[in-house]
C-alpha cells in the first residue's frame, strides 16, 4: 500500500511543476485524494460492499468535486490534475501513466448497455473540459486536446481536436486533410486552357489580311461555340 503511495506522489512529483514537496502532494491534492478514495471503493466493490463502495465514493464528491464510479478500473500512476469537475463513468477503464485535466469526462451516450464508458490506453493525456463518451478505445500515448469531443476510436500516437474530435496528428507527423469542398475541376481547368489558346490565336494577325474571318463576312465560330465578328 505504501509503495503504491509513493509511486503515486512521485508520479505527481514529475508531471506537476507546482508540487513542491511529498507532504504537500499528500495533504493539498484533490486528484490524488481522489484515487486514494476509489482504490478502497474499488476495493469494497469487487467484494460485493457495493452500498460501501457508493458511499465511499459520494463521500470523496463532496470533499473533492470529483466522481469516479466504484466500478471503474483504473491503472497504476493515474494523476487527475486540479481536478475539479472530473466524472469517470462505473465501465470505465483506464491503463497506466494516464492523466486527466479540470472538467473531463468519461462517460456514456446514453444509447449503449453493458459496457457503457470509454476504455483508455497507457499513457493518455485528456484535456481540460474534454469529453469522451461510448463505448469506445483510445489506444496508448494518445493526445486529446482540452474541449474535444471524442465520440469515435482513436488509434496509437495519435492528436486529436475538435467537436467532434478528429486525429490532427499521427506519430509526430501532421496530417494533411482532403478539402471536400474546393476539389479542383479538371474538365473547367482544361476547358479554360483551351478558351486562352484560342483567345491568343485570334488575336494575331493573319496573312493576307483576313483578320480572322472566313471569305463571307468576317464570321468565325471557335472551337467552343463562341461566334467572333
Amino acid at each position: 500500500m505504501f509503495d503504491r503511495l509513493k509511486e503515486d506522489i512521485a508520479s505527481v512529483r514529475e508531471r506537476d511543476p507546482a508540487a513542491r514537496s511529498a507532504l504537500e502532494i499528500l495533504f493539498l491534492y484533490n486528484g490524488l485524494k481522489a484515487v486514494r478514495s476509489h482504490r478502497r471503493a474499488n476495493w469494497c466493490y469487487r467484494h460485493n460492499l457495493k452500498f460501501l463502495a457508493r458511499w465511499i465514493s459520494q463521500r470523496c464528491v463532496r470533499r473533492t468535486n470529483i466522481e469516479i464510479h466504484p466500478a471503474a478500473r483504473i491503472g497504476r500512476r493515474f494523476f487527475i490534475d486540479h481536478g475539479t469537475g472530473v466524472v469517470i463513468g462505473e465501465t470505465t477503464e483506464i491503463g497506466d501513466d494516464c492523466i486527466l485535466y479540470q472538467g473531463v469526462t468519461l462517460g456514456g451516450t446514453g444509447k449503449d448497455k453493458g459496457k457503457r464508458h470509454p476504455t483508455l490506453g497507457n499513457n493518455v493525456m485528456v484535456g481540460a473540459g474534454a469529453k469522451v463518451l461510448g463505448p469506445i478505445k483510445i489506444g496508448d500515448n494518445v493526445r486529446i486536446a482540452a474541449g474535444a469531443v471524442v465520440l469515435d476510436e482513436i488509434p496509437d500516437n495519435c492528436t486529436a481536436v475538435g467537436v467532434p474530435a478528429r486525429v490532427v496528428r499521427r506519430n509526430g507527423a501532421k496530417i494533411v486533410e482532403l478539402d471536400q469542398v474546393h476539389i479542383p475541376d479538371p474538365v473547367a481547368q482544361e476547358l479554360c486552357r483551351l478558351e486562352c489558346r484560342i483567345g491568343a490565336g485570334a488575336e494575331r494577325p493573319t496573312r493576307g489580311g483576313g483578320g480572322g474571318s472566313d471569305s463571307s463576312g468576317g464570321t468565325v465560330i471557335n472551337h467552343l461555340g463562341r461566334i467572333r465578328i
